[in-house]
């Protein structure tokens, strides 16, 4: 007589064809039937072989452990219930991500079967060394076959998270991990725009649509995820004052909105006169409650990775270098101190959670700091009048490319938003068209006639001018 096997075990069975398989239930569906996987092979005891890993695995993706915490447990179910217990519940989804991608692509398949009380040093060490020289799993032909050091730091302070929290479960002594050799910590080199990259930026951001989120940008220094997400709603138009409370993220191939990470993200700018004049004369051609919203679709906001792209081809029309949205965050905080803010005020501005972060990234602005200090103190100690900082010594702001000169705009073939649209009737008659929305929300279409291009252009910016302003004064007026 067979012996029943217990619920979770499994099945074992002789196919037809003389092979055995083993399946297991690994969950249930919407309509709570069960949802199985199998594994096949020549003979019994490799398929029981197979079934075991099959439910081995199950538990660890699952985050169950099959056997009680102790010291001799496999590394790999330890960091599972660190994972799963301690750490997920407080991660946001693209943030899970990325420790999933360390636990269970590296660490696991390496280190997952090794006892606990076994993991030492010497493990862990040629772990990392195998990493960074052949651990890289996709794209090893483009970016070479080991890992980056940022990547391999990332699965270290995975252990070593998983690992102290062992030792305060008195599951070891001490952490194996505190005394590991890593891939040295390099910052990504940070860039910063030059007055008249600026200037060159601006003016094809302005031809190009994208001229108010441009200088939004580069007068407060906000995160991409966090301009992004603005709404009306979040700025007072008489005040100045902008709320920053949400950003948007991407996850599981998803783009979500959602409070920033911290405490400090949620703050409160003041946005200079020019700028908030600029974002007035948006708003009376917005229809939409977001600040910047989709092109496609006015109810969700604007994409980062539309932005990203939208921001790497101005600055090569304004040939300009190509740098990050994150290092327009930096031109301004650069600027911000070169003009004299304190530290602390710009810590608050652009939300870092301490001042020491904001003196650690922009250590390199004090040197031109530094040199006016000491002009200063020169100054006052000899007893003479201070005399200008002596900026010699420094690179020159303006890099050394060419010196300013005017610049022309690239100009595309289609116009940006908000511009109206040409087109030639016959051969003496042009008409300009123009339809912006009216209290109701409905278009309302206005027309303009010239016998010749360049005046019907002119005709119809003089129409969107007057347009924009009656907007304008009827919006501070409500």
């Amino acid at each position: 007589m067979n012996k029943r096997r217990k619920k979770g075990e499994g099945t074992l069975a002789q196919r037809k064809d003389g092979r055995w398989e083993g399946r297991v239930v690994i969950g249930y569906d919407e309509e709570g039937l069960p949802k199985t996987k199998n594994v096949l092979a020549d003979t019994k005891t490799e398929c029981q072989k197979l079934l075991d890993q099959l439910k081995e695995e199950q538990a660890l993706s699952a985050g169950r452990i099959t056997q009680p915490c102790s010291p001799d447990m496999p590394f790999g179910d330890w960091l599972t219930l660190w994972y799963e217990n301690y750490v997920k519940p407080a991660l946001r989804p693209n943030t899970q991500m990325g420790y999933e991608n360390s636990i269970y692509k590296h660490i696991v398949p390496a280190l997952g079967k090794v006892k606990l009380s076994e993991l030492d040093q010497a493990k862990l060490q040629q772990f990392y060394t195998t990493l960074k020289k052949s651990g890289r799993l996709r794209e090893a032909e483009r970016f070479g076959p080991g890992l980056s050091d940022r990547s391999v730091r990332a699965c270290h302070e995975v252990i070593r998270m998983a690992l102290d929290r062992a030792v305060t479960e008195r599951l070891l002594r001490t952490n194996p991990a505190e005394a590991c050799k890593l891939p040295p910590k390099r910052r990504k080199e940070m860039q910063v725009l030059h007055r008249d990259e600026i200037q060159r930026f601006l003016i094809q951001a302005k031809e190009e649509g994208f001229y108010e989120m441009a200088v939004l940008e580069l007068s407060t220094g906000m995160r991409r995820g966090e301009i992004c997400a603005l709404q009306w709603d979040d700025l007072d138009l008489k005040t100045g004052e902008l709320r920053i409370c949400r950003q948007v993220y991407r996850a599981d191939g998803q783009f979500t909105v959602s409070q920033p990470k911290t405490r400090t993200s949620l703050r409160t700018v003041i946005l200079p006169p020019v700028v908030l004049s600029i974002l007035w004369e948006r708003k009376a051609q917005s229809s939409s409650n977001w600040i910047f919203p989709s092109p496609k679709d006015d109810n969700v906001p604007c994409s980062p990775d539309a932005v990203r792209k939208k921001l790497k081809r101005i600055l090569e029309h304004a040939e300009c270098r190509t740098v990050r949205f994150h290092d327009l965050r930096h031109t301004f905080a650069t600027t911000a101190l070169e003009h004299g803010m304190d530290v602390k005020t710009l810590s608050a501005i652009i939300g870092h959670v301490n001042s020491a972060t904001t003196l650690n990234i922009y250590s390199h602005v004090t040197d031109q700091m530094r040199i006016q200090a000491a002009e200063k103190i020169d100054a006052g100690i000899g007893g003479c009048e201070a005399r200008d900082a002596d900026l010699s010594r420094l690179p020159s702001q303006e890099g050394n490319g060419p010196a300013w000169k005017p610049f022309e705009p690239y100009k595309g073939s289609r116009r940006k938003p908000g511009t109206g649209c040409l087109h030639q009737i016959n051969d003496h008659l042009w008409e300009g068209k123009y339809a912006p929305r009216g209290p109701d929300g409905k278009r309302i279409h206005k027309n303009v006639y010239a016998t010749t291009k360049e005046e019907c252009e002119e005709k119809l910016q003089a129409l969107i001018a007057e347009e924009n302003y009656e907007h304008i004064n009827m919006e501070k007026t409500c």
